[in-house]
């Protein structure tokens, strides 16, 4: 797992850095909101998530995301990709997959692990 030190509240922090399938579930039907494979850095608790400038909070009680935007509101589903690429449960959106993380993912959907996942 690749970690980052980030300055969060005026303190240093490590980060874990991982390649995630990102969905947003605000303002959408099921499953059809636009989706990323995106590098996404998670806090040491694992409860807060940095993404695209975003700092979104894990939340367990949302109805059909995982996580929300601490200033926004907007839910967002967040997960580990899947190798047959169904990381829909009821459609076909595929997600739009970010330059930065594109040759570590197509290893993956090759059978490669994922970094910072080679052991699991």
């Amino acid at each position: 797992m690749e970690l980052h030190r980030q300055a969060v509240a005026g303190n240093m922090v490590a980060m874990a850095d991982r390649v995630m399938f990102v969905q947003l579930k605000t303002g959408h039907g099921t499953d059809k909101g636009p989706a990323w494979i995106s590098r996404v850095r998670f806090s040491k608790s694992w409860q807060t998530a940095y993404w695209q400038g975003k700092r979104l909070r894990r939340d367990r009680g949302l109805s059909d995301a995982n996580f929300y935007d601490v200033d926004t509101g907007e839910e967002y589903w967040l997960s580990g990709p899947h190798r047959d690429r169904a990381d829909t449960r009821y459609s076909g959106i595929r997600p739009q997959i970010d330059d930065d993380v594109r040759p570590a993912y197509e290893a993956f959907l090759r059978g490669d692990p994922l970094p910072g996942r080679e052991h699991g």
